[in-house]
Parts: C-alpha cells; sequence; structure tokens
C-alpha cells in the first residue's frame, strides 16, 4: 500500500540528504510562503518580492523533479509513466499560468490567476507525497535516495527560475534548454523587476548570457561529434 511521505520522520524517509527529505522541505517553503502571499501582510513590493520568491523556487524546483526524478520513477514503478504524465501535466499548467501572469503586470485579473497558480502547486505537492515520492521509499536503499537527492540539489541550484511553456518537460529537451535558460533567468533575477527600464534591460542583458550560453553548448557539441 502506497503510504504518503508527508509526517514521515527523517529516518524512514532515508535520512539527512535523502531526496525525500529534500523534496518535503521545499514543499513546506513554498506552502509556507503560499500562505504569506495569500495573508496580503507586507507592502506592495514586499508581496512582488514574495511572489518573485515562490515563482524562482517553483521552476527550480520542478526543473530539476523532470530532469532527475520522473525519468528514474519511469523505470522503477509499475505506473511511473501515468504518474509522470499527470505530474507534467500539472507542471505545464503551472508554466503557462505563471507566464500569463508575468506577462500581465498590470491585469485586473492577476490576484485571480495568482490564486489559481497557488491551487495548481497545492494539488501537485499532494500528488508528489502522496503518489509519485513513495515509490522512490520502496525502491531505493537510503544510501540511493542521498545520491538521487545530492543530483537534484546539483541540477536544482542551476536550474531556470521562472516559467518556460514551449520547453519539453522530459530530457532531453529540458536538459538541452536549461543552462541558456537560466543564464537568461538568473540574471533577471539579479535586475530590478519593476518599470519598463527595468524590464528591458533584464531582456537585454538576459539575452546576451543565453546567447553565450547557447554558444558554449553549440561548441560542446562540435567537439563531440567524430570527424567524417
Amino acid at each position: 500500500m502506497t503510504v504518503s511521505i508527508t509526517g514521515q520522520d527523517a529516518a524512514v524517509l532515508g535520512g539527512q540528504g535523502s531526496i525525500l527529505l529534500r523534496q518535503r522541505r521545499d514543499h513546506a517553503d513554498l506552502d509556507a510562503m503560499m500562505n504569506r502571499y495569500l495573508r496580503g501582510q507586507g507592502t506592495t513590493r514586499e508581496l512582488d518580492d514574495l511572489w518573485q520568491d515562490i515563482v524562482q523556487l517553483v521552476f527550480s524546483h520542478a526543473f530539476a523533479e523532470e530532469t532527475v526524478l520522473w525519468p528514474l520513477l519511469r523505470r522503477v514503478c509499475a505506473d511511473g509513466e501515468a504518474l509522470t504524465a499527470r505530474v507534467e501535466q500539472e507542471h505545464q499548467a503551472i508554466n503557462e499560468l505563471v507566464a500569463r501572469i508575468e506577462h500581465s503586470p498590470q491585469d485586473d485579473r492577476r490576484d485571480e490567476w495568482i490564486r489559481q497558480a497557488f491551487a495548481l502547486i497545492s494539488q501537485d505537492i499532494r500528488d508528489e507525497e502522496d503518489e509519485l515520492l513513495p515509490c522512490l521509499r520502496d525502491t531505493q536503499s537510503d544510501r540511493q535516495l542521498q545520491r538521487i537527492g545530492a543530483a537534484w540539489e546539483a541540477v536544482r541550484a542551476t536550474a531556470p527560475t521562472h516559467p518556460h511553456p514551449r520547453v519539453s518537460r522530459r530530457p532531453p529537451g529540458n536538459a538541452l534548454s536549461g543552462l541558456p535558460l537560466s543564464a537568461f533567468d538568473r540574471v533577471r533575477d539579479l535586475l530590478p523587476a519593476t518599470g519598463a527600464a527595468g524590464r528591458r534591460a533584464a531582456l537585454l542583458v538576459g539575452g546576451v548570457a543565453a546567447a553565450a550560453a547557447a554558444l558554449v553548448l553549440a561548441r560542446m557539441a562540435a567537439r563531440r561529434r567524430p570527424d567524417r
């Protein structure tokens, strides 16, 4: 019988560093931040900053899942294909909704869209903790869970931090896009988000970073190509 990882202690979930603990920690952080946002306590600037923190965590977390965890789950779980396909659909819906929010900052429906995004994120957390992640506990040793956790953390630390709805949810498509998209996103995160000038600067500098990263990828691919 599938047992949710929610509420389980560290030893049951594979010890410190386990992917299950890392996932649950991020989920708890997201829950806390979404609740703070919905309470509306703080200035407009503080709430905007909190929203950006939520977005950055959501998308780096999801990218690492799609790159490291879901391919493994499809191999080791009898119903892994169906389960990961459902969660990938949730991720795509979140991508599309947050992209709409980012592209329409003055839209009167923004607050409604944010609440919809939070509902989707909460459902995604429940599906992962109740159905997908227990399969890793059932099929992997504590040491394996810790190794998976380290790999997931490394990918998350360098993952894109904003929505990219047109990017594949599965490797190798998402992994090939990850470097230039991460460069683009992380430059944007360092620049002021308010005002047309700030947005233009983010797009310009982020675009340069993305182009540079794409050039690095192309050169790496060329070096790997066998001589004819």
